[in-house]
């Protein structure tokens, strides 16, 4: 019986290890084998370009994970970026500032929508979401006439496009906001109570937590962070396409975020894992694309992954 339970508690230990690390591990293989087999895939441009890349996913994901931690998902994300994408047109006359105001305004709106139907409705996350995912972007081609829309304004345009010190500006700005989300998790009594009700929504409530004003502040801040990252992209394209901008990116999220080590089932939320796992992805695609695989075998890859990432974290709880 002894045995038996050293075993178990031995396998338990390289599961959660394999959890909180496996990650790292991963990303460190995977720069490992394109420095061998890939050619100029190392360099200093071609790491600035995949950042650049990754830089919507990472603000997005951060929400993301911030939602999975309390138990939920937010299905809704590519779908703000979509109307942040659409809304952006309308003010940009009045001035940059003025169009990504309301641009956030939106995913603040959105976000709210959210956190509402899930803490005061009762509805199951998955469903809540699932509304706006699909009433979203159709608002948003209703508001864009269908159509994509060129964007000339330099001071927006320079989003996308300008440099600090080398570094684009996009992803100075998805560092900032991975620092500003990991203190808010780890150092905030906000980030505490979104743990506790994700560990456990009912021992929160008897607990007296605010556990409404934690979930529908959770799900507006998933909200803004999905217009950030539709803002940041619609600066890189030069153009607002609702019909095209954040497909998928639901997924890509998830994804992320799941293989960063944050369990589906809530109580946690691994910041730095999330961004690992953003990176992780787009090195898989970028390594794919150098080697002229099509995208769909990154998507199966991606997929597996998801599935490895999963079966990993199921015994967890």
């Amino acid at each position: 019986m002894t045995q038996t339970a050293t075993k178990a508690t031995t396998k338990a230990t390289r599961t959660q290890w394999l959890q909180d690390n496996g990650v790292y591990v991963a990303v460190a293989a995977l720069l490992l084998f394109n420095a061998v087999f890939t050619a100029n895939f190392l360099t200093v441009g071609n790491f600035t370009t995949q950042l650049v890349q990754a830089a919507p996913v990472l603000i997005v994901a951060l929400g993301m994970a911030l939602v999975i931690g309390t138990e939920g998902v937010d299905l809704s994300v590519g779908a703000v970026m979509a109307l942040a994408a659409a809304i952006i047109p309308l003010y940009l006359g009045a001035g940059p500032l003025m169009a990504i105001t309301m641009a956030l305004v939106v995913g603040v709106l959105c976000g709210a929508f959210n956190g509402f139907l899930v803490a005061k409705v009762g509805i199951q996350p998955i469903v809540a979401t699932l509304a706006l995912l699909v009433g979203g972007r159709g608002l948003a081609l209703v508001i864009a006439n269908g159509q994509l829309v060129q964007l000339r304004d330099p001071a927006f345009l320079a989003l996308g496009t300008d440099d600090v010190l080398g570094i684009p500006v996009s992803v100075l700005i998805a560092i900032v906001l991975a620092l500003l989300v990991a203190g808010l998790t780890n150092r905030t009594t906000f980030g505490r109570q979104l743990v506790a009700i994700g560990g456990n929504r009912k021992a929160a409530t008897l607990a007296g937590l605010p556990v409404n004003r934690v979930l529908v502040g959770v799900y507006a801040i998933c909200g803004v962070l999905a217009a950030v990252a539709g803002v940041l992209a619609t600066s890189r394209l030069a153009a607002s396409d609702p019909a095209d901008m954040g497909m998928l990116m639901e997924l890509s999220a998830i994804t992320a975020v799941v293989v960063g080590g944050t369990p589906l089932t809530g109580g946690k939320v691994r910041v730095l894992g999330t961004v690992f796992g953003v990176i992780l992805m787009q090195l898989v695609r970028a390594t794919l694309i150098k080697h002229n695989l099509p995208d769909s075998i990154a998507q199966m890859i991606q997929a597996a992954i998801i599935v490895a990432a999963v079966y990993v974290a199921r015994e967890r709880r």
